[in-house]
């Protein structure tokens, strides 16, 4: 694996922000190359789709899955499914090259044995936008989150676990890797509406990939 010649370089190896919160400046990317491959072949099995919320809103976000397990929703709730709604057909594999990475993002944050079971591919365009929520659909909370960025800058917001509470703005670069686990594990995030600053690598798109252990 190589960096991408348009990659920014790694910048400081962990920032904590929280107890069992960090993020990890430019770790994926010396996966960036074999992760959007692997992405492109992804959303050819299970293409991306806009999911509707069980009170009816549509998601600007597109999503997809791989792994054993993948996240969706309709008017019936949120949900875990091992087979792809819109197809009948189990999700596409998880690569190795994910899992890898999962793995070792979770390592450099504390968090060592990260088995992901389930990884949603999400993809933004301009003005996608991430409400403030927690992950809670897993039945163990045990496993930390693992959320890669790929593509144009995000503003990520972290916040309490309260859905009130303050969040703080952190800047997310292609190639960052936030984890976040423990007693952060339940913590309220989103991502504010993305401007328009194409990348090299995506033009104007973001994806960011959340590993999870969902069942």
């Amino acid at each position: 694996m190589t960096l991408d010649l348009f990659d920014d370089p790694p910048r400081e190896a962990r920032e904590a922000i929280g107890p069992g919160a960090f993020v990890l400046p430019g770790f994926a990317l010396p996966f960036a190359d074999e992760l959007l491959s692997a992405v492109k072949a992804i959303s050819q099995d299970a293409p991306f789709r806009h999911l509707v919320t069980p009170g009816g809103f549509t998601m600007s976000v597109a999503l997809t899955n791989c792994g054993a397990l993948g996240w969706t929703s309709d008017r019936r709730g949120y949900r875990y499914s091992p087979t792809d709604p819109d197809t009948g057909k189990p999700w596409p594999a998880m690569p190795t090259s994910f899992a890898r990475l999962a793995r070792e993002a979770a390592s450099a944050a504390g968090f060592d044995g990260f088995a992901p079971d389930a990884c949603l591919v999400n993809r933004y365009a301009p003005g996608a936008r991430l409400s403030l929520h927690q992950d809670k659909d897993e039945h163990d909370y045990g496993a930390p989150i693992v959320s890669v960025s790929l593509g144009m800058p995000a503003v990520f917001l972290f916040g309490g676990h309260e859905r009130g509470d303050k969040a703080v703005r952190i800047p997310l670069q292609h190639g960052d890797v936030v984890v976040w686990g423990g007693e952060d594990r339940l913590r309220y995030h989103g991502v504010l509406p993305l401007k328009d600053q194409p990348h090299p690598a995506l033009g104007s798109l973001r994806i960011n990939l959340t590993f999870r252990k969902a069942g």
